[in-house]
């Protein structure tokens, strides 16, 4: 089984929730986490070495932050929707590259084939991408929308006659 099934992750959603709702001079401490944890996971989990792609993917990290500070004033549907996309397919369009460039041992094609394929490769784990992404941007930035309406209806029915 993998570490996460079908590749069904809220860390896009986290972020660009984070950088959305967050302090922006706490910003490096989710970065600065997940980047830790990259690296806990790939030297002593995996027990792969840390590789100059892992810097790619720490950008992204940085970027999802700041695409989610975009959100920050106007965070409505079809904007909450966008940037999860956006996210999905920057992730694989930069993390399969990255990899195309950085393991010439996994893709041994050092042309436009070879970068083909790299895609192709990694198209299997970019549904669970797209739809984690979603799912999980929508749930974080709908629940306080919902629980904030259901406060209002709550306190709006609260009319109690005096007896």
């Amino acid at each position: 089984m993998l570490p996460h099934a079908w590749h069904f992750t809220p860390l896009a959603a986290s972020l660009l929730f984070f950088g959305a709702r967050g302090s922006r001079r706490q910003m490096w401490i989710p970065l600065t986490m997940l980047a830790v944890t990259d690296v806990v996971l790939t030297k002593f989990i995996y027990a792969y070495p840390v590789t100059w792609d892992h810097l790619v993917t720490w950008a992204w990290y940085a970027g999802i932050l700041w695409l989610g500070t975009n959100l920050r004033e106007k965070s409505g549907l079809l904007r909450v929707v966008g940037a999860a996309l956006a996210s999905s397919v920057s992730f694989f369009l930069v993390s399969n590259f990255a990899v195309w460039a950085a393991w010439p041992q996994m893709y041994p094609n050092r042309n436009f084939a070879g970068l083909m394929e790299a895609y192709v490769a990694g198209l299997p784990f970019f549904r669970g991408t797209a739809e984690s992404d979603l799912f999980f941007s929508l749930a974080f930035f709908g629940i306080p929308v919902i629980l904030q309406a259901v406060s209002k209806l709550h306190s709006a029915g609260d009319h109690t006659a005096a007896a």
